[in-house]
């Protein structure tokens, strides 16, 4: 059985965010970081969050709201994360349920790229969001 992407780019799981999540390729993008990320929140692989995460801004420990389902992802805007870039930023909105109700976050996330692997570095301020509870 194919399983399509949490990340809703199309692909199988295993063609998409699978391949990173079980360390076979790196994500080439920050926006394919971001989505191979959300997904791994999605598929709550707390080690693939840990291992994408920048050692200056990484908890010591991460827990994931058993509650709470991701659900879907939408990619707003993104600055520089490409190919030829040491640094980026996605702008996304994550929607989720949470005690049978839908919500959303909206997250201006920061990456860096460092030896050839992208990392999440933090969520740049945006007004009236809270981040998630890991």
């Amino acid at each position: 059985m194919i399983v399509r992407c949490p990340c809703l780019l199309g692909e199988s799981y295993d063609d998409c965010c699978g391949r990173y999540h079980r360390g076979e390729a790196k994500a080439p993008t920050a926006e394919r970081l971001m989505r191979s990320r959300f997904s791994a929140f999605a598929l709550s692989d707390i080690d693939y969050l840990s291992r994408t995460w920048h050692p200056s801004t990484r908890p010591a420990e991460l827990h994931l709201d058993p509650g709470r389902r991701w659900t879907s992802l939408e990619i707003l805007a993104a600055s520089g994360g490409g190919l030829f870039d040491t640094t980026g930023t996605v702008e996304f909105r994550a929607h989720y349920v949470e005690n049978g109700r839908p919500g959303s976050h909206l997250e201006n996330s920061r990456f860096v790229r460092v030896d050839g692997d992208w990392l999440y570095v933090d969520a740049l301020a945006t007004p009236g969001t809270r981040l998630p509870r890991l």
